[in-house]
């Protein structure tokens, strides 16, 4: 495999990306080694093909639509299958996707890349119902991992936040009073995001009931501010929430693939259900485009249509 020279700063983007695709989007360890290699073809692209764009920190930036065509062109000529080709799409569409949510570019590039597949694959959600069943689920272990997965799942349901953004939140970083907390993304973007009642209540329980039973005894260490702690006593990390809310989901007996990306596509798909203005959801999910917020306008209308003929005695 051809070593390409980076820049630090590009492998952590890279190693970021990676962390998003399991612990965010629950993808395989299988899938993941496919995206993974499906980028390294494209940076092997970008150093042989187009030796004017160096392998350094700002490489995203400048990468053009006209790039990514070109590259397409590289890759029908390989003599892929359509289901060959489409990964390696939709593991570009993936990676630049990541980057504009991450605020480390403006625009996406691949926006007007096509996949041989046809249609669009529409990420699932849970309906309000399956919300509802499992908060209830969750609201009656009254353990103290029990307590605190409660809190995080009310917290991010309520806000829509990120799961990096949700283990990153200090405890000074919620305000009770105002019913707000205090997000803080990748290039220093800050959003003050509105919690309801119940979520607000449910944390507050947490934050000054279960929280002391999990911080350690000792002031001054590294984890002392972290809103959410495991049993160690530490921050609570991207991976061990995926796996609290895997669990959460078979408890619950939920038929889908929890993620908590899912949690994110849901909160965004109910709010556009009920009548949230789009430029407002925008604000919330902390998306740079707009064009990144309007694809749960059509999640929203495909997911009423999905609804609409699993009701309807003639559909």
């Amino acid at each position: 495999m051809l070593e390409l020279p980076m820049e630090a700063e590009v492998q952590e983007t890279i190693i970021s990306f990676i962390g998003y695709l399991v612990s965010e989007r629950g993808l395989s360890e299988n899938t993941v080694t496919a995206y993974r290699n499906d980028l390294h073809q494209f940076l092997v692209f970008l150093e042989l093909e187009k030796p004017s764009i160096q392998i350094k920190s700002n490489i995203w930036s400048d990468i053009t639509p006209d790039d990514l065509k070109t590259y397409l062109l590289v890759l029908q000529q390989k003599d892929y299958s359509k289901t060959t080709l489409a990964r390696k799409i939709a593991s570009l569409k993936s990676l630049f996707g990541f980057l504009v949510d991450e605020g480390l570019i403006n625009e996406n590039p691949t926006i007007s890349l096509v996949s041989p597949n046809k249609g669009t694959s529409i990420p699932k959600i849970l309906t309000e119902k399956d919300i509802h069943s499992l908060l209830k689920k969750m609201s009656s272990d009254d353990s103290i991992n029990g307590r605190r997965n409660l809190a995080m799942l009310e917290l991010m349901y309520a806000t829509g936040i990120r799961v990096s953004e949700l283990v990153s939140l200090n405890t000074k970083d919620v305000n009770y009073e105002e019913g707000y907390i205090r997000c803080l993304g990748k290039g220093s973007k800050e959003r003050l995001i509105t919690i309801h009642e119940q979520a607000r209540n449910t944390l507050l329980y947490y934050t000054l009931e279960t929280r002391p039973l999990l911080a350690p005894h000792k002031k001054n260490t590294p984890f002392e501010n972290a809103l959410f702690l495991n049993n160690r006593g530490q921050r609570i990390t991207r991976q061990g929430f995926w796996t609290i809310i895997k669990r959460c989901a078979i408890d619950a007996n939920l038929k889908i693939n929890l993620t908590p990306h899912t949690l994110r596509h849901s909160f965004a798909t109910h709010m556009i259900q009920n009548g949230a203005p789009l430029r407002f959801l925008q604000e919330i999910l902390g998306h740079s485009n707009i064009s990144t917020t309007q694809v749960y306008t059509h999640m929203a209308k495909t997911h009423i249509l999905r609804e609409y003929d699993k009701a309807h005695p003639r559909a």
